[in-house]
């Protein structure tokens, strides 16, 4: 097959979507596939396009036999909701001539949010006259309205119209977890259209590793102390205060320390925060290189996943199959209905506690510490449970099955544009 991947973050860049769909992508080409990736200049998570890609419109590159095309963006290192605006019209306008700049996928595959990209998708999907497969990470505008990030009920109206479109102009809808599907369903969608494929997780590269001698925690000098992490992304939908009162509770026990791992601006919010309430046993890093990360993991003693409670079925943690994978046992302080808490209990390796509740935190820290054999087993659990569901083969074989469906069943043909032979890019027009 010939994929086109429509996806705003890819490789270099650490955390979030990017690293899943660059696996994907790579995976795709080991299997024999043509890929294409449309994605803008690297950005995140500091909002600053990294260097070597400043103050450039088009760059096209290759990594691993995938052609990476990247273009220009907006964007401002402390966005307000219409730099934010802005910087999705940009990409929605700059990607085209990109997308258009290669040959003729027989499916695109396009990653929301954002979800203003599912117009350029839906044009491309029928200047192909491809399926358009939409892979939904967090559920917008749902996800705004539910931080405060979005009041205006205008402009509440026009995405929820943008997401309706997004999901009707799909031929198939990928959703990471059960709550997302109903979710959608609830809003119209028929169930016969949505596929559940959870993010994945390379089991061989993240795995259970010695905490002796581990470098990680030589190289921050946490060598005795039992470590309870923090490590991603810092927004609105987590509330990491809640994991700095959590730590000035324990602070009487040097033993435990809070390690949290993320990028530079936030980690100076929190830093006066920890200031604030007194929490110096909170460490604060910088997110590690991904070559990294399996070290990172197996240094810490307890993995954190932390959601502010209103964040319930649009919104799922991608922390959750990399912290399973090492082997590390979970505490998920996030809503007991949600999506993540759901995926802890299912997984048994970790377990629940009222989110924004230092209180609660604080005393399944506490647990975890003074039982080390129940930690221990809660890891184990975990390690098992991610090899049998969240492996990144099983992943891609799912996905390989919906492109292979997609194409072998297109949807209805609308007949409003110019269709283009498999031989034809748009521009050779």
């Amino acid at each position: 097959m010939q994929i086109l991947i429509y996806s705003y973050n890819y490789h270099p860049e650490p955390i979030g979507i990017a690293p899943l769909m660059t696996e994907l992508a790579e995976g795709l080409v080991k299997r024999g596939h043509s890929v294409r990736v449309i994605t803008g200049m690297p950005n995140y998570p500091q909002r600053q396009i990294y260097d070597g890609y400043r103050g450039k419109w088009y760059v096209t590159e290759e990594k691993n036999g995938v052609t990476i095309q990247r273009s220009y963006l907006r964007i401002k290192s402390k966005p307000n909701l219409v730099d934010r605006l802005l910087l999705e019209l940009s990409f929605v306008f700059t990607s085209i001539p990109q997308a258009l700049n290669g040959w003729r996928p027989d499916v695109i595959l396009l990653t929301v949010p954002p979800l203003m990209v599912s117009l350029p998708a839906a044009l491309l999907g029928c200047l192909y006259d491809c399926p358009v497969v939409l892979n939904v990470q967090d559920i917008l505008p749902e996800a705004a309205i539910r931080v405060g990030l979005i009041r205006n009920k205008w402009m509440i109206r026009a995405l929820e119209t943008l997401e309706k479109f997004a999901y009707r102009t799909a031929h198939s809808i990928s959703v990471i977890a059960d709550g997302f599907v109903e979710n959608l369903v609830k809003k119209g969608v028929s169930p016969s259209k949505i596929r559940c494929i959870p993010n994945w997780v390379d089991v061989n590269f993240i795995r259970p590793l010695p905490k002796v001698n581990n470098s990680w925690k030589k190289a921050n000098k946490l060598d005795d102390k039992f470590v309870v992490l923090y490590s991603g992304n810092i927004a609105l939908t987590q509330g990491l205060e809640t994991v700095v009162e959590a730590a000035a509770r324990l602070r009487h026990i040097p033993k435990i320390v809070f390690a949290i791992a993320g990028e530079s601006q936030a980690l100076e919010r929190l830093e006066k925060y920890c200031q604030t309430c007194g929490a110096d046993n909170v460490v604060l890093l910088p997110l590690q290189p991904r070559e990294q990360l399996p070290e990172m993991l197996a240094g810490a003693d307890i993995g954190l996943i932390v959601q502010k409670s209103n964040v319930i079925s649009f919104n799922m943690p991608s922390k959750i199959p990399l912290l399973l994978a090492s082997g590390r046992a979970i505490i998920g302080s996030v809503p007991a209905s949600g999506t993540a808490a759901k995926a802890i209990r299912k997984s048994g390796g970790g377990i629940v506690v009222k989110p924004e509740s230092p209180e609660a935190l604080a005393a399944a820290v506490m647990d975890l510490y003074t039982n080390p054999v129940k930690t221990e087993m809660l890891g184990k659990t975990g390690r098992e449970f991610a090899v049998e569901r969240y492996s990144f083969e099983q992943a891609l074989d799912q996905y390989e099955q919906l492109f292979v469906d997609a194409i072998a069943n297109p949807a209805l043909d609308l007949d409003i544009l110019p269709k283009f032979t498999s031989s034809e890019s748009p521009l050779d027009i």
